[in-house]
């Protein structure tokens, strides 16, 4: 027998339901039991047989489940509406509703004891949280989530535990973040469940990590594994945010009108279900595209647009994050004191736990812009405090460049030793193109 109530809450249950129906307990009995056995059980003496539960729930005009757990089924599938009302919020860009709708959906059910409703809309409040920057709180949502499917196959978690890398990746803590999302990946092949769903989510979400550790070869794997996948995947949205990320590792090769269609692809997707953060990033990538090719002019215009968007739909972090390489173009572009007000304005919202790379970036940024009005104090300090930022990160690629930035303002001002010292540290961590220290690459599912 499944999970139902104790023998004296179902007796209750049928009782009242009796009553309000106007039903004797011979009438409700007949023709298969005896009123005597109705009694009984209305007492709570007796745990009744799925058989008895099932023509007492046709007698009383309800469901075997409603009689045996007190859940309507109307109820439940009315709460599920409201989920996919809430992740509809939170997909336009209104995560202050989407909160309001997560945290009432939840309380009911805990209520009613579901607890597939309670793990989706403590998911939907841990991806409200990323949106707003807030990842302690994002984190803890997460890991809720995986308690409550503790007993759920592989995939169904994945979801969770995906957003519990990504908060931990936002952070700064890029190797923490690649060994979750490599590791299920592993789980999953090892164990034969090759949801493509669930393996394009967890290959698109390690693109980024990848790239900011310099580990160019495996993002270039995750990417094409992901282009494989996306066929089989069922949701346009995630297949959307695939396109987007793997438009940043074909990008690293070189290949910048594949990024560009990649990333066009994804606007169409992301327009269609009016995703809105998703199209912002979108235009965040674009604009990086466009930067990196050397079309400044519009590269700031995407930019522009996607911080607008970004700023509409108050994702706090995000809208940081873009706004760094706002300020990269706008520097390119001649508007050193436009960029160095962003960065500043900026810095207040990043930190070692919150947006390390990016706030490292700002850091270096302005040293490049304090260098060219020779203030080269005010450019060391930069240096180094994008220094501390990328070490804690493990970015091994930006600390590398960093590094010879550093060593050469060091050497510039005289201080051979000191940027001997700084070029060392910086060959150090500039490994070969695909390595790190990560270990095996995980094993590829059979696509």
């Amino acid at each position: 027998m499944g999970e139902r109530d104790d023998p004296d809450t179902i007796g209750r249950r049928v009782q009242r339901l009796r009553v309000q129906r106007g039903l004797t307990q011979k009438q409700l009995a007949e023709p298969v039991y005896t009123p005597a056995y109705v009694s009984t059980l209305e007492a709570g003496r007796v745990r009744p047989s799925d058989d008895a539960l099932r023509h007492l729930a046709g007698r009383l005009g309800v469901t075997f489940d409603e009689l045996a757990t007190g859940r309507s089924a109307r109820l439940v599938t009315e709460l599920r509406l409201r989920l996919t009302g809430a992740q509809r919020s939170l997909a336009l860009g209104e995560a202050a509703t989407a909160v309001r709708q997560y945290s009432g959906l939840l309380a009911e059910a805990e209520e009613q004891g579901l607890a597939e409703e309670q793990a989706a809309a403590l998911l939907g409040l841990g991806e409200c949280a990323l949106e707003a920057g807030e990842l302690e709180p994002g984190r803890e949502y997460f890991e809720q989530v995986e308690k409550r499917l503790a007993d759920a196959p592989l995939p169904a978690r994945v979801p969770a535990l995906r957003g519990r890398a990504v908060a931990h990746y936002l952070a700064g803590e890029l190797r923490y973040a690649v060994y979750l999302l490599e590791s299920t990946i592993d789980e999953l092949n090892r164990s034969g469940l090759h949801d493509p769903d669930a393996l394009l989510l967890l290959y698109a979400s390690a693109i980024g990590p990848y790239m900011d550790m310099g580990a160019h070869a495996r993002a270039a794997q995750a990417a094409e594994l992901a282009l494989t996948l996306a066929p089989q995947a069922g949701d346009p949205a995630l297949v959307a945010r695939m396109h987007r990320s793997v438009a940043r590792t074909l990008l690293a090769e070189g290949r910048t009108a594949e990024a560009d269609a990649s990333l066009v692809k994804a606007a169409e997707l992301y327009r269609g279900l009016q995703l809105r953060t998703e199209l912002a990033n979108c235009h965040w990538m674009r604009g990086y595209v466009y930067a990196q090719n050397g079309e400044l002019d519009s590269a700031e215009g995407e930019l522009r647009r996607a911080l607008e968007m970004l700023s509409a739909t108050r994702a706090v972090l995000y809208s940081s994050q873009v706004t760094v390489e706002l300020a990269d173009v706008l520097h390119r572009r001649g508007s050193s004191r436009e960029a160095a007000g962003l960065l500043r304005d900026v810095l207040g919202g990043l930190s070692s736990e919150r947006g390390a790379v990016h706030a490292a970036a700002a850091h270096r940024l302005l040293g490049i812009i304090a260098e060219d009005v020779r203030d080269t104090e005010q450019a060391e300090e930069h240096y180094v405090r994008a220094m501390s930022l990328l070490e804690r990160a493990g970015a091994a690629g930006d600390l590398a460049d960093l590094c010879r930035l550093l060593g050469d303002l060091l050497r510039r001002t005289g201080r051979v030793e000191a940027a001997l010292d700084a070029y060392r540290t910086g060959l150090g961590h500039r490994t070969a193109p695909g390595t790190t220290t990560l270990g095996p690459a995980p094993a590829q599912p059979p696509v």
